[in-house]
């Protein structure tokens, strides 16, 4: 198995073309011209997705005030993002990446432990991109009880 993929702050953002919970399509090529945020997160509607999910949604504002797009992206497939966002209240976009393409493109697919034992699946990342499709945050491992500061502490928030 090739080492996974680690990007690092000025690193190019991996394009990408996903479809969303509500019938649409999210790219990178769409997002240029202005700032993005991308979570990615292993499973909708379980108890250690909502959280963070829940709070981005509650923090939304903070970050369209600073002309930040949100996009979740998790293996789930269209269906089930439909259910969590409507369940949830999301605001922000939804996206599916059932191949694990993107996220592999990313580093957020790979070996974790979960539980004591070893899995393949989504590593919980989130990634600030610049409007000309530059990574300005990388952070891998994201611990949920944090995740908003992290975010406000390094993105300016």
């Amino acid at each position: 198995m090739p080492d996974p993929v680690k990007l690092a702050v000025g690193d190019a953002a991996p394009a990408f073309d996903l479809p969303t919970a509500g019938g649409g399509q999210v790219s990178l090529e769409e997002l240029r011209g202005a700032p993005a945020l991308i979570w990615f997160y292993p499973a909708a509607n379980t108890s250690l997705c909502t959280k963070p999910a829940c709070d981005l949604r509650d923090n939304h504002q903070m970050f369209l005030d600073a002309g930040y797009r949100v996009i979740g992206i998790s293996p789930d497939p269209v269906a089930e993002l439909d259910r969590f966002a409507a369940e949830q209240d999301l605001p922000y976009t939804l996206a599916c990446d059932e191949s694990h393409r993107v996220m592999e493109a990313y580093g957020a697919w790979g070996t974790k432990n979960m539980y004591g034992k070893l899995v393949e699946g989504t590593i919980r990342s989130s990634f600030a991109i610049d409007a000309e499709g530059v990574l300005t945050f990388v952070k891998y491992r994201v611990g949920t009880p944090k995740h908003i500061a992290l975010l406000q502490e390094k993105l300016g928030l």
